[in-house]
């Protein structure tokens, strides 16, 4: 498996998405940011925030509000903490509570992606999330008939089939021969980008994306479609809120 990084720091989330709790080493350090040798945090990116968690090192601790990226990942500390030295060994913890709550929330989106583009050939506009509670835009011209309670029940038809949510790296020609492989109305892969992430739920949804997910849509929860809205020019925003 290819490694990927940021800068100076192996980024080990997208390699193993349940990994909560690793060593590391501190390359660099202050008030502003706190840089490792291996991360674990997710940055943030895609609608998904980043994560929050502790640095514990020498029976200190000092906690993570966010991650910036920059030429380097960034460790945020919580204004006041302590920021350990350069060339620290140090103990990295994720809070696995709201990681947890993210990955549930993003794969919910591409679960409710894949069944709006199924279903009604839409491409999503736009996105976002908080732990458990989301929303995604879509072009979306004119709303059927019962189109809200048919879009939940077929996302919580999908979940009850526990379908499998695979994650694998490919080049970007061979991921881009990929049929409908993005699913926005823009493409916001950077041309960059020359190994593209791909997430997919087999048989329901597969797209380019770079965030932390579950392993199979039984994991997610329930959803519900809080609410349709009409945000003009007939783009649709559909707000989920992800339950056990």
């Amino acid at each position: 498996m290819t490694k990927t990084t940021h800068g100076r720091t192996a980024r080990l989330e997208l390699d193993d998405q349940a990994l909560r709790d690793w060593d590391a080493l501190v390359l660099d350090a202050s008030p502003e940011g706190i840089v490792l040798d291996r991360s674990a945090f997710y940055p943030g990116g895609g609608g998904q925030p980043p994560d929050h968690g502790v640095l514990l090192w020498q029976g200190v601790q000092t906690r993570i509000a966010g991650v910036r990226k920059g030429d380097d990942l960034e460790l945020i500390p919580v204004e006041g903490d302590p920021v350990p030295p350069v060339g620290t060994s140090v103990r990295c913890s994720v809070e696995d509570e709201r990681r947890t709550a993210l990955m549930r929330t993003h794969s919910g989106l591409h679960l409710l992606c894949g069944v709006v583009f199924r279903d009604y050939g839409c491409l999503v506009t736009g996105g976002n999330m908080d732990p458990l509670s989301a929303r995604m835009d879509f072009d979306l011209r004119e709303v059927p008939p019962g189109f809200k309670q048919a879009v939940e029940d077929a996302c919580n038809k999908e979940i009850e089939a526990d379908r499998r949510i695979e994650i694998r790296t490919l080049p970007r020609a061979e991921a881009f021969e990929i049929p409908d492989i993005v699913r926005t109305a823009t493409n916001l892969v950077p041309p960059e980008v020359q190994d593209v992430r791909i997430v997919d739920i087999v048989g329901l949804d597969t797209q380019a994306d770079g965030g932390t997910h579950v392993a199979s849509t039984r994991q997610i929860g329930h959803i519900t479609v809080a609410k349709v809205e009409n945000k003009g020019r007939g783009f649709r925003r559909l707000r989920i809120k992800i339950t056990d």
